[in-house]
């Protein structure tokens, strides 16, 4: 299978995170670069997932999940060793306009998580659709050292730009110049 690339807004999402250990506090600390906006529902919880749902003041539930808790929520993060539950998720949230990431089971997935760096307005995702996670950070980490420091300063001049110019070609024009003046300067 392969999945589309694309960026999704996660403003005014609300998303169930199922799990919490070590692989979904990885989900949760990815999660929050982009969201809030979450509720974990969990029978164990790592003291690592706990400080983190205290730390950003999410919604816990410490219990098994019950069918009929997707009802509400956009997003379900399924984060279990249970490929049961994987299953029973992502059934029952057909047909409801949930979107559903069932960790190392793409076969439940209707979207995966790439690798990424992000860095202020930022963001660059790696994925291999799921033949290989590890490969996919490993990219991530050697095209991580190339992206210059302060990337995000020079993005937020931009955006600032952006919006007090009007559209068109001399827009275009300017900020195709000053790109690339900026990668002039910090790739010599």
């Amino acid at each position: 299978m392969v999945y589309f690339p694309m960026f999704y807004t996660l403003d005014n999402k609300k998303i169930l995170l199922v799990g919490g250990g070590s692989i979904a506090t990885e989900k949760l600390e990815k999660l929050l670069e982009f969201s809030k906006e979450i509720t974990v529902i969990t029978k164990e919880l790592s003291a690592e997932c706990n400080t983190i749902i205290k730390e950003h003041c999410l919604t816990l539930y410490q219990r098994p999940y019950v069918s009929g808790d997707i009802e509400g929520f956009d997003i379900v993060i399924v984060a279990t060793d249970t490929t049961n539950l994987h299953e029973s998720i992502f059934l029952e949230s057909r047909g409801k306009n949930i979107l559903v990431n069932s960790v190392d089971n793409t076969k439940y997935c209707d979207f995966i998580f790439p690798s990424f760096i992000k860095r202020g307005d930022l963001t660059v995702a790696f994925s291999t659709s799921g033949a290989s996670p590890a490969f996919a950070k490993y990219i991530r980490r050697y095209f991580e050292r190339m992206i210059p420091q302060g990337v995000e300063e020079f993005l937020e001049k931009l955006k600032s730009l952006r919006k007090t110019e009007p559209k068109g070609k001399e827009r275009m024009k300017r900020f195709d110049s000053l790109v690339k003046e900026y990668f002039k300067k910090e790739f010599k």
